[in-house]
């Protein structure tokens, strides 16, 4: 019994050794012979799916709407709670000093260099079309009607939302929010009601700032290539100017002041993620606010000269 299965196991190791010696001599002669190789067809590329773009633009499309829901919903519950009393009036002045007397010299700044630049860019194109006394009206009308009001706008977004989103959102992320709520105080009503309220209060006075500051730097770039006095400068800019110019330009910066305390107070008061989430909210609060402001004025100028025609 033992020879035989010593037989079967030879004569498989024979087969097996027989079957590899053939194979060897195939291959080293179709290898001899290029062209006896069968022709390999180039595989197709397969068809480029797009269905990760399309879930990512979904995705997108479907956080962008839950962005704007959620800030539907804390504007109406801003709204809310802040015309119900008690009223904070002692945190609202304090963010009134914090919001319009320390942006004072920023919008200082910005309006002066508004009057120079365009003193200094209007004066050679008029003097070249012949109607130089025209420009105290081009330099008051310019100023008073939308570079004032909309570069004042971003001054204060730039300051004031980075200021509020950074505050807000730091409370948030040390936990001292819940701990006002857990005390029975409504975070709403004592942290976001008065800065909102703050920034529409102060974006007007603010602007009637920057316009004057413009005027007044305008007047002097003006006074140095051709001497002009003062009140000549205001009458002959003002005479051409009318009610509908400077009340509706400078009453649309409310709007202006409740974009950046909302979109500010907003994402302040959602950070999440430590203090990499206070950068990411500052840095949205100060471009969201920018956009919507942008936005917004583009809106408001339309239904300004609908409402106030010429």
């Amino acid at each position: 019994m033992s020879i035989r299965t010593d037989g079967l196991v030879c004569a498989r190791r024979g087969r097996a050794m027989a079957s590899t010696i053939v194979m060897d001599s195939l291959q080293s002669h179709a290898l001899s012979r290029p062209d006896a190789l069968p022709e390999r067809k180039p595989r197709r590329p397969e068809p480029e799916t797009r269905e990760g773009d399309v879930t990512g633009s979904v995705n997108i499309a479907v956080r962008g709407l839950e962005w704007f829901g959620d800030l539907t919903q804390f504007c109406w519950r801003l709204v809310r709670t802040a015309l119900v009393p008690p009223y904070e009036g002692k945190e609202l002045l304090r963010q009134m000093d914090e919001i319009g007397a320390k942006s004072l010299p920023l919008v200082i700044l910005a309006g002066a260099a508004i009057g120079v630049v365009l003193s200094l860019q209007s004066r050679d194109s008029l003097i070249r079309f012949g109607a130089r006394s025209m420009l105290p009206t081009l330099i008051i009308l310019s100023i008073i009607k939308e570079t004032g009001p909309i570069i004042t706008a971003l001054v204060v977004c730039g300051r004031v939302g980075a200021g509020i989103g950074a505050e807000l959102g730091s409370m948030r992320v040390t936990e001292q929010i819940d701990a006002i709520e857990a005390s029975a105080v409504d975070a709403y009503k004592y942290l976001a009601a008065p800065r909102v309220l703050a920034c529409v209060l102060m974006m007007p006075l603010l602007t009637i700032v920057a316009d004057f500051s413009g005027i007044i730097a305008g007047w002097v770039t003006n006074a140095m290539s051709e001497p002009e006095s003062l009140t000549h400068f205001i009458i002959t800019g003002i005479q051409q100017a009318d009610f509908s110019d400077l009340m509706p330009a400078t009453l649309k910066t409310i709007v202006f002041g409740f974009i950046i305390g909302m979109v500010g107070c907003f994402q302040g008061m959602r950070t999440r993620g430590g203090t990499a989430g206070v950068g990411r909210a500052t840095t949205s609060a100060v471009v969201l606010s920018s956009l919507f402001i942008i936005l917004a004025d583009v809106v408001l100028v339309r239904l300004i000269i609908c409402l106030f025609p010429s």
